[in-house]
């Protein structure tokens, strides 16, 4: 199961972080785990090449982590809305292979 967290903090989404695999198909063949790669390798190469951002970023087999400073967060919010709707809308196509979560701090 991939499960798939956003922080929120004052109603702006301020982190992402995903971990596991889906379990949908064999390693190399699963697509919902290719989506969500996709989706999040685009999401980070957005906030760091496009808009020249400097999040904290964490990657290891299996899981990705994004964290953005105070000052970035109002210059993402377009791309992480955009891919956090992305993956809820995943994870109601696949329930048992994607676990959306969005928290408030």
């Amino acid at each position: 199961m991939i499960k798939i967290r956003f922080t929120r903090s004052d109603g702006n989404l301020v982190a992402f972080s995903l971990s596991g695999h889906s379990g949908y198909a064999e390693q190399g063949e699963d697509i919902v785990c290719a989506a969500v790669s996709s989706a999040a390798y685009m999401t980070a190469n957005t906030l760091t090449e496009i808009l020249a951002l400097q999040p904290d970023i964490s990657l290891s087999d299996g899981n990705m982590s994004v964290k953005l400073s105070s000052v970035e967060v109002s210059k993402a919010q377009d791309i992480l809305r955009g891919f956090s709707l992305h993956m809820e809308e995943l994870s109601k196509q696949y329930p048992h292979n994607i676990t959306y979560i969005i928290t408030e701090v």
